[in-house]
């Protein structure tokens, strides 16, 4: 018999807050700020003028970025990261930012982050928001972030230090990784991590009964999400890749996703997003994500993955916020216990 398993996915993006307070002061601010470092990073390739307090050898090499050839310290020392996956990257790589946004919906840096590996990081403000003066204030040799982020605030942000941006977000982490590694003098431990996780997706492929059986299993990942539709997720999208390493089966709807990230459904449609297996999350208020409604419907009760006790409730914030390879493993570690489960 052939298994099903479905997830929800978060949406896209998180609703714009509003722009900068006093914006013009606060940039002259940050300037100002950035003013107080060193200018020997300056460039013509792209990277700023940038203000950190550099490397301390004051040797430099070239990171291609989604911006052009950006010129960062060999060793930064002092680095500031403007979203959850370079977060991660960064930790995962045995690098403590000085400075980290955190996510809207979120109170804090990632709970899946060892404490001690976040405590002290200065929070520079909301994602989709960050603070230009509080970024300045500390310093900071090297910025890591994403063009889907942050292009409009880049000009900004190379003023204040080199500003590294990879092209999206979420689908192409893998390559992004990459990018941060390089941007962190750290290409060699980098190598190690994409080799430790290869062989943990293995080890979780053969947990759950070997190659065969796994692609025989579709799973679905859906998302409750506050003031937007319920979103099942696609294959082209951070998750998916997950599913994929461990050679799970994905169901037809997966692939109807428009532009291979989500497939929308409202609480009327979701027997839609049945599988052999369903992992599902909520992100913001489960009454407006319209996850209470969702699940105590019949339709949701009648769906066969639910009948079969084969739905497993998981946390937004590390599947589908955290992106990145220590979130990654901690979720191959959920997936092979909710998998292997009588």
């Amino acid at each position: 018999m052939t298994t099903k398993i479905a997830m929800i996915a978060m949406p896209g993006a998180v609703n714009r807050r509003r722009a900068l307070a006093a914006g013009a002061l606060a940039l002259s601010g940050a300037l100002a700020l950035s003013a107080c470092g060193s200018s020997d990073s300056s460039d013509s390739s792209g990277s700023g003028s940038g203000s950190g307090s550099g490397s301390g050898s004051g040797r430099t090499h070239v990171v291609k970025t989604a911006m052009g050839d950006v010129k960062v310290p060999v060793a930064p020392e002092r680095v500031v990261v403007l979203d959850t996956a370079e977060l991660d990257s960064a930790i995962t790589l045995g690098v403590k930012p000085v400075g980290s946004t955190h996510v809207e919906a979120s109170s804090g840096f990632p709970g899946y982050l060892p404490k001690d590996e976040v405590s002290g990081i200065k929070d520079v403000g909301e994602m989709l928001d960050p603070n230009m003066e509080a970024i300045a204030a500390l310093k900071p040799d090297v910025i890591l972030t994403s063009k889907i982020r942050h292009a409009a605030k880049y000009d900004q942000l190379r003023q204040i230090a080199p500003t590294v941006m990879t092209e999206n977000t979420g689908y192409p982490w893998k390559e992004n990784f990459q990018v941060h590694a390089d941007a962190l003098g750290k290409k060699a431990e980098a190598k190690k991590v994409v080799s430790d996780y290869a062989a943990h997706a293995r080890e979780v492929t053969a947990a759950v009964g070997g190659p065969e059986k796994a692609a025989a299993t579709k799973v679905n990942v859906v998302r409750f999400v506050e003031g937007a539709d319920i979103r099942v997720y696609g294959e082209r999208t951070y998750i998916a890749t997950l599913l994929k390493d461990v050679g799970l089966g994905r169901p037809a709807i997966a692939a109807k996703a428009k532009d291979g990230f989500s497939y929308d459904v409202s609480p009327e449609k979701i027997d839609l997003a049945d599988a052999d297996v369903i992992f599902r999350s909520t992100y913001g208020d489960p009454k407006k994500a319209k996850q209470t409604q969702t699940v105590g419907s019949g339709l949701w009760k009648n769906m066969d993955a639910v009948k079969k006790g084969h739905v497993h409730t998981v946390d937004d914030e590390l599947w589908i916020q955290g992106i990145g390879y220590t979130a990654a493993n901690r979720i191959l570690d959920e997936m092979r216990t909710d998998l292997t489960r009588p």
